[in-house]
């Protein structure tokens, strides 16, 4: 790794370095995520180092002190250890780019909607946790309570590689608080994300095939983040994909963001067409769509999460909706792995 920092560096010194920003760019990129990789391999190796010296150390005698830096360290430097394992499966094209991730609450009226801003605090909780910025692109309350949809902007290193496997319909099994009579109901709601891309990667987009429409923004609760008609909403008509944003100040700076994210969402679409057409000629049984359901929520007549793809379940399910993630985002990423390499 060192080497190719090194070798890297040396053509960032080229007297024509700049003459192809892209390409500069990309490199400068690629050169500060191998350093951030050796850094945060270098400082897990030192803290596992100390964790065996104290060890040592107290089994020569005990000493209170240094039993209560070892209870201390301990928990944070296992934490550190499973990031790192994790952020090793981490090999996509784009798993180390911003995500972007939209809910949309399925049929159901407000039992599904109040589903969706429970998934909206859950990711946004699991984001906090890993030190994410969480940017609101869009945002449309329901009419009793929850939401109607909602558009993030999750920003941090690996954030779409994390996220990516929440992609898919999730399900919910509860006693309904709506419900008068107490009954259980199950209410659905789909989960889409994307990478954020920059302008190396081109997607043409044809203007006559947009629609922009622009509207009042407004935030949790019904409030108005701004009284003028700067939120765009931008259609894409061949595709029927909308893309929207009312996160910042001026209409021109929404079209822009709009305008990226649809971009994402065309990308997508064709690396998922991609890997169709390759799935057939495989000979391989695989449902690609948006429509999948990937992972069930039980609340009621027992506790339990389960993801359909990889059979990971816990019957935790507060710290699940209080964004403990992980478990079943490495499950996934070790299921995807064991796919690749099956011997």
């Amino acid at each position: 790794m060192n080497e190719q920092i090194a070798d890297n560096e040396h053509q960032m010194t080229a007297p024509d370095f700049w003459n192809d920003s892209e390409k500069a760019q990309s490199l400068i990129n690629e050169t500060n995520e191998l350093k951030q990789r050796r850094d945060t391999y270098t400082h897990l190796k030192k803290s596992l180092e100390d964790l065996d010296v104290t060890i040592e150390l107290l089994k020569e005698g005990p000493d209170k002190d240094l039993q209560q830096q070892l209870d201390d360290e301990f928990p944070k430097v296992a934490k550190e250890l499973q990031d790192y394992r994790l952020s090793q499966l981490l090999s996509g094209k784009y798993d180390a780019k911003n995500a972007i991730l939209e809910i949309h609450p399925g049929a159901g009226g407000t039992e599904a909607q109040d589903w969706g801003s429970m998934l909206l605090r859950m990711y946004t909780r699991w984001a906090d946790q890993h030190h994410f910025q969480v940017e609101t692109a869009s945002y449309e309350a329901g009419e009793e309570a929850g939401i109607k949809s909602v558009t993030l902007l999750i920003k941090g290193h690996n954030a779409f590689g994390y996220l990516h496997p929440e992609k898919g319909v999730h399900r919910l099994v509860r006693i309904s608080p709506f419900d008068a009579a107490g009954r259980r109901h199950t209410s659905f709601a789909s989960v889409d994300v994307m990478p954020e891309l920059d302008d190396s990667v081109h997607v043409d987009i044809d203007p006559s095939d947009l629609r922009v429409d622009t509207f009042r923004s407004s935030g949790a609760g019904g409030q108005h983040i701004n009284k003028t008609e700067s939120a765009v909403r931008i259609t894409h008509l061949p595709t029927g994909l909308v893309a929207s944003s009312q996160a910042e100040r001026s209409q021109l700076q929404n079209r822009v963001t709009a305008m990226n994210m649809l971009k994402s969402k065309l990308y997508e679409l064709e690396q998922e067409k991609q890997e169709k057409k390759r799935a057939e000629i495989e000979g391989e049984q695989k449902d690609i769509g948006w429509g999948s359901q990937i992972r069930s929520y039980v609340f009621c007549p027992y506790t339990l999460v389960k993801d359909n793809r990889t059979g990971y379940e816990t019957h935790d399910v507060d710290s699940v909706m209080d964004g403990d993630l992980d478990p079943f985002i490495n499950a996934y990423l070790q299921w995807q792995l064991s796919k690749k390499n099956p011997n």
